[in-house]
């Protein structure tokens, strides 16, 4: 993993989680990485991660199982296709959009670019 300085490194812990089960490397019902495996894994602090984990929980993307970890959700991926999905038509394209209007591209071209 590797940090970039546009987000605090807690929300690209999250980001990166996320994207393992957006992505299906994580299913429902798998555990995800310790807390202390993905501080070693990334090289930053425990509190880091838990900050991260905590935020998916509250999110009710995984879930605490006393003494095993946390697990993926039955829920979590459709409910994280909602919520990146949201996250992306109002934040992400919006600059896509207003990038591609100063450099004078045309929509359809920027689509077919794709």
């Amino acid at each position: 993993m590797q940090w970039t300085n546009d987000q605090p490194i807690y929300q690209q812990v999250r980001d990166h989680v996320v994207s393992l089960i957006i992505d299906g490397v994580l299913d429902a019902g798998e555990p995800i990485p310790s807390v202390r495996q993905m501080a070693v894994e990334g090289g930053v602090n425990p509190l880091t991660v838990s900050k991260a984990y905590q935020e998916l929980v509250d999110l009710k993307i995984v879930e605490k199982r006393r003494g095993l970890g946390m697990f993926v959700t039955e829920p979590a991926k459709k409910q994280l296709l909602k919520i990146e999905k949201e996250k992306f038509l109002k934040g992400d394209w919006p600059a896509v959009l207003k990038k591609a209007d100063q450099l004078n591209i045309d929509l359809v071209e920027l689509v077919n670019k794709i």
